[in-house]
């Protein structure tokens, strides 16, 4: 039991490593070597929990890259109370708690997508079951909410759980191009705007 706990910290501490490395460098700029030496592991420890790089970064993806966008994203949807004031809060509140940090290196999720979300299926895959996961959370609080009739009835919900994903994604990107939050803050104006608009009103 001690053994299996030890190799399990082992292998989460690559995992744990080999994102903030991803995430200060960039995944195609970041080596085996890199992480090992990062992680002060030995050639063998290191290629007893993963064979290569590829095998890393899926479980960078489905591991950290899910749990922070489940956890900041995804659970909060599921807030009893008005459906667009909660949808404001997540997409607009957490973008205000970002560190000059992260708002330098934009988005752990939607760097990996650039960087090597067509490089191959295994990635791919891991990415855009992220991305399905968050936008149909945010399409069944649209549909709940479209239901009781304080949504407008034509609310498309698959194309708003789209947009409001692309939208925060894309803002990301665009922040680490600027020394300000003059393009956060135009996102946030939008974004809110946007959502009164989904509002019905009688």
């Amino acid at each position: 039991m001690e053994q299996k706990l030890k190799s399990e910290q082992t292998q989460q501490l690559i995992i744990d490593t080999s994102f903030q490395l991803f995430y200060k460098d960039g995944f195609q700029s970041t080596s085996v070597n890199q992480i090992m030496k990062a992680t002060s592991l030995t050639k063998g420890a290191f290629y007893h929990h993963f064979k290569d790089k590829r095998e890393i970064g899926v479980a960078v993806i489905n591991q950290i890259v899910f749990d922070r966008i489940h956890k900041n994203m995804i659970l909060p949807l599921q807030q009893e109370g008005d459906a667009i004031e909660i949808l404001k809060d997540i997409f607009t509140k957490k973008i205000r708690t970002f560190t000059d940090y992260e708002k330098e290196k934009g988005c752990p999720a939607n760097n990996l997508i650039n960087e090597i979300g067509s490089a191959e299926e295994s990635y791919q895959n891991a990415l855009r079951d992220i991305i399905d996961q968050w936008t149909s959370a945010i399409e069944a609080v649209i549909e709940r909410e479209r239901k009781k009739g304080t949504i407008k009835e034509n609310t498309d919900s698959k194309a708003v759980g789209t947009f409001l994903v692309s939208a925060f994604e894309g803002v990301r990107g665009l922040r680490k191009l600027y020394h300000d939050d003059a393009i956060l803050e135009l996102y946030l104006v939008g974004v809110s705007t946007y959502l009164d608009q989904l509002r019905y009103s009688s």
